[in-house]
């Protein structure tokens, strides 16, 4: 079968049509993965930071600003929220801090928020795998929604 193999930047959002397949590389930043069985649709947004304070900044960057995006471009693709399912992975603690320090917090403060806007947009997180303290590569098939999680010296997931 051929299949399209689509890489997400970090602040960007890619977005697949069975049989493609998107995949990014995460450390504190957190993946969201949202599909549509319906649609065979499947959307990738890679988050940086919580929420959106610099209204000339990205829109893709932010939790609050990228979700809402994504699932809007999705929309137009054909996909409907009604049957929208999150899958989020990331948000690793990847330096050793001083306990409590901005740095230290950024990845569960990233999977907080997008807890939050997932809620707030009636999206239900079906699975995920975050925090711990090293990367992950994923590949999310928008064949069936499948998510492949690799991560250097651990057991590979499906998700």
């Amino acid at each position: 079968m051929n299949f399209k193999l689509i890489n997400v930047g970090i602040a960007d959002i890619g977005l697949a049509a069975s049989p493609d397949i998107l995949r990014t590389i995460l450390g504190s930043c957190v993946g969201i993965c949202l599909y549509d069985p319906g649609a065979l649709l499947a959307g990738l947004s890679h988050i940086m930071l919580p929420t959106k304070n610099d209204r000339n900044s990205n829109d893709r960057k932010y939790a609050d600003s990228a979700l809402p995006l994504m699932v809007e471009e999705m929309s137009k693709m054909g996909a409907r929220k009604a049957r929208m399912v999150a899958k989020i992975v990331g948000g690793a603690t990847m330096f050793k801090m001083a306990e409590n320090s901005m740095m230290g917090e950024i990845g569960r403060n990233n999977v907080k928020k997008v807890r939050e806007v997932l809620d707030g947009l009636g999206i239900r997180i079906i699975a995920e795998d975050v925090g711990g303290d090293y990367g992950r590569t994923i590949d999310f098939y928008a064949e069936d929604g499948r998510l492949k999680v690799k991560s250097i010296g651990r057991q590979e997931k499906m998700l």
